[in-house]
């Protein structure tokens, strides 16, 4: 990461109790003890005039010669088409490595995304499930902030992007329910937040909207840990200026829903092995295209967010190349 200015130094936590702990679920999680306000701030003039952001996950960093778990032509390709890209900001929503336990995953990813570093690109990182796919899930925790170490001690954090827009990081391998430290310090951020951003991107891997499968991959349909957030943005989206805009993965595909004027996408299309989705008519994106490879890229405009997937033409091709195959616009609520 580049030009990062954190508002504190140190983030107050549970005591690191991991012995004899199962799963991600049961490690401490952040009591966020700080001042209120966004965990980093980028100012309008690092922004620039016209400021983008991309947002995209699943990319399964691993070993370039399995090409079972990620597609590594097509991950590496998008590494360097968003680095070409230059966003204010890369916004990860999880499943960064294949497995978390694995530090040669990391490398890889190290390695691959060289590309972002020599562009001097902010990358916002979500945990995932694949982050926790080691034996060990305190050593899991401890290598993805060795990859990631602006981020120590912080599940979950906030972005300050310019004075318009804000991004919101979520754990979604931790309870989001009512009454959790997770939703309690969300809900404060958003009654903080200052009067001028007009938007906010929720990221987090698991969707709180999605379609709704009976026959493929019916595990990652929503669950009740992100449907708590969803129910929790219809009402925060009613009294809150700005709009809100859900960046998930977890289903390696591409969707876009609208729920209580809330914009639900699905981008996990970042190189894992694709999920084939059957489409429901409440999906604003009814294309029979697969496998669907892409990010989405945000324009901030002055009286609304632009969005575009960009998709990967032909994953087979001698040449690869995108094309856009969904735009959309998400207007700023009159002041």
């Amino acid at each position: 990461m580049s030009k990062l200015t954190p508002v504190f130094l140190t983030c107050l936590m549970l005591p690191l109790a991991y012995a004899g702990q199962k799963s991600a679920s049961d490690l401490p999680t952040d009591k966020l003890l700080s001042e209120p306000g966004p965990t980093f701030r980028v100012s309008d003039r690092e922004l620039g005039s016209m400021p983008t952001f991309i947002a995209y996950g699943d990319m399964r960093f691993t070993d370039p010669a399995n090409v079972t778990a990620s597609n590594p032509r097509v991950r590496q390709y998008l590494v360097k088409q968003i680095a070409a890209e230059h966003p204010g900001a890369v916004l990860l929503n999880g499943d960064v490595p294949l497995a978390g336990g694995n530090t040669n995953d990391y490398a890889v990813y190290r390695t691959e995304t060289q590309p972002w570093r020599d562009a001097h690109l902010r990358v916002f990182p979500a945990l995932g499930n694949h982050e926790f796919a080691g034996p060990d899930p305190q050593q899991d925790l401890e290598n993805w902030w060795s990859a990631f170490p602006e981020m120590r001690n912080r599940r979950w954090y906030s972005v300050q992007l310019g004075s318009r827009m804000y991004a919101i990081t979520l754990d979604s391998d931790a309870p989001l329910t009512s009454g959790s430290d997770q939703q309690k310090w969300f809900v404060k951020q958003v009654e903080d937040m200052p009067g001028s951003v007009d938007f906010v991107v929720v990221s987090l891997h698991h969707p709180p909207v999605a379609d709704i499968q009976t026959h493929i991959e019916v595990s990652h349909n929503p669950r009740p840990n992100e449907i708590a957030l969803r129910d929790l943005l219809s009402k925060l989206q009613v009294r809150t200026h700005a709009r809100f805009v859900v960046s998930a993965g977890h289903i390696h595909n591409y969707e876009r829903h609208e729920v209580d004027g809330v914009v639900y996408l699905v981008t996990g299309g970042g190189g894992a092995r694709p999920y084939f989705v059957e489409r429901t008519p409440d999906d604003l994106y009814q294309s029979v295209l697969f496998p669907n490879y892409e990010y989405v890229k945000f324009s901030l405009g002055s009286d609304r967010l632009h969005g575009i997937m960009y998709r990967v033409a032909d994953p087979e091709a001698t040449e690869l190349s995108v094309q856009a195959k969904d735009s959309f616009d998400i207007p700023a609520k009159a002041q």
